[in-house]
């Protein structure tokens, strides 16, 4: 029996993945209220803790995506994912700022590789055309996971304490984990894909994807190129915007908005709500300005980010309302404004390198990403208590603005080619069970 569209429910399970892997990380930062208090932890400490995860995570993601690229997306995401839940759950066992900082630093190792592989996935299933609209879908598990986080984290804590949060989290990684080495497998192992939707994604793939020789990625190679070095550059100054969306907002809410954990639990996920929206309308708007402004792909994909990057100006503007519920509404624009461009810096990533390059390289792209958030971290945990969070906002806007900047001017097509991409006519080819782009 063959499942018409499976590559679609490739990306639910991806999606699955994420999801599992940003309740691991957005748990600590809900809870932050409760544990700072309970543990002793000053603000100042609690960014130690945060860099701690973020600098694991940073030099462990090149790392994370060559192992990908060598071992394979299946055995190699499961392995990390298990390994990530282990390290989440393990929290519960922290006694102070010292232990959790280790704790959450082995989280940041672990999870690494979970957008390398779902990017790699991608790029093994999709051709070019929809890949931005794939990674539009799966992206939406980070914000899933983020919005998912404070009603469980605060029925955990009001019903059993912070820790068992932290513990239920890890055991749905596991439980993840045992489906993706059940369901997943490569297109040429898939019993189930039709021969059509086969020729479809073979055909629709760029010619650096297709019959690549089997080789081990190479770093030097990869950080020489012109698009590396633009999609780096743009990694390391939008990054921070959505790890201090990650990590701050419970106790933005509970110190300059003075909002009670029901009410954190209530309004907090609104953010990524909205970012969930970006995720998916990002991955569209690509190929609709493809098609629509007769632009090549890279352009379209650059066009999304540039929206992205305006629309961050909204939380830049927060410390010019009073209203809570007005700060929240700009959170949320900076949520929607953030995971849309970072849908398009992801597709711009897939589409420049090879297939047994791609997971080596968002790894790489994503080490300069988190080193650009452990950096403004140490900044913020230092700065907010003397000049507040408004400011720091005014500084995330500029960056993001910055990056696409970059992105525009610095990121050029291959010159290998890839079906279409170089022109200006969007196909509106399609295979039943397929949605059209």
């Amino acid at each position: 029996m063959k499942i018409k569209g499976i590559r679609w429910w490739m990306v639910a399970l991806i999606t699955g993945g994420l999801i599992v892997n940003y309740l691991a990380r957005n748990t600590l930062s809900v809870a932050a209220p409760t544990m700072m208090s309970e543990l002793n932890i000053s603000t100042e400490q609690y960014s130690h803790v945060v860099i701690a995860w973020q600098m694991g995570y940073a030099f462990m993601q090149p790392v994370a995506g060559y192992v990908i690229d060598a071992i394979g997306t299946k055995i190699g995401f499961a392995v990390f994912a298990i390994a990530w839940s282990v390290a989440c759950a393990s929290a519960a066992m922290a006694t102070g700022w010292q232990s959790l900082a280790f704790l959450r630093s082995l989280l940041g190792i672990t999870e690494a590789a979970g957008f390398p592989a779902a990017i790699k996935a991608t790029t093994e299933w999709f051709p070019a055309k929809e890949r931005s609209v794939a990674i539009g879908w799966f992206n939406i598990g980070s914000s899933i996971g983020a919005l998912l986080a404070p009603p469980l984290v605060v029925w955990a804590i009001l019903h059993s304490g912070w820790q068992i949060a932290f513990i239920i989290v890890g055991g749905l990684g596991l439980l993840w984990s045992a489906g993706w080495l059940f369901f997943y497998k490569h297109p040429r192992n898939q019993r189930l894909l039709g021969d059509e939707e086969r020729d479809y994604i073979l055909a629709g793939q760029e010619s650096h994807l297709k019959d690549a020789p089997t080789k081990h990625a190479s770093w030097k190679k990869i950080v020489g190129t012109r698009n590396f070095y633009a999609i780096a550059s743009a990694r390391m100054l939008s990054e921070p915007a959505w790890q201090t969306f990650n990590a701050w907002i419970p106790l933005y809410l509970m110190t300059e908005r003075h909002m009670n954990i029901k009410e954190i639990a209530m309004f907090a996920w609104l953010p990524f709500l909205a970012a969930d929206i970006g995720c998916v309308l990002g991955g569209y708007l690509s190929p609709f300005f493809y098609k629509h402004f007769n632009v090549s792909l890279l352009t379209s994909r650059k066009m999304v980010m540039v929206l992205g990057s305006l629309c961050m100006i909204g939380p830049g503007c927060i410390g010019l309302v009073d209203s809570p519920y007005v700060a929240i509404a700009l959170l949320c624009a900076g949520g929607f404004a953030h995971q849309t461009l970072s849908g398009a810096l992801y597709a711009i990533t897939s589409d420049s390198f090879g297939k047994n390059e791609v997971g080596t390289a968002t790894g790489l792209g994503g080490m300069f990403g988190f080193l650009g958030a452990a950096l403004f971290t140490l900044v913020l945990g230092i700065m907010v208590t003397k000049v507040g969070y408004s400011p720091l906002f005014v500084a995330l806007a500029a960056f993001d603005l910055i990056a696409a900047t970059i992105i525009w001017f610095v990121a050029k097509p291959l010159l290998t080619g890839t079906p279409s991409a170089q022109s200006g006519s969007a196909s509106t080819d399609s295979v039943e069970g397929v949605p059209t782009v």
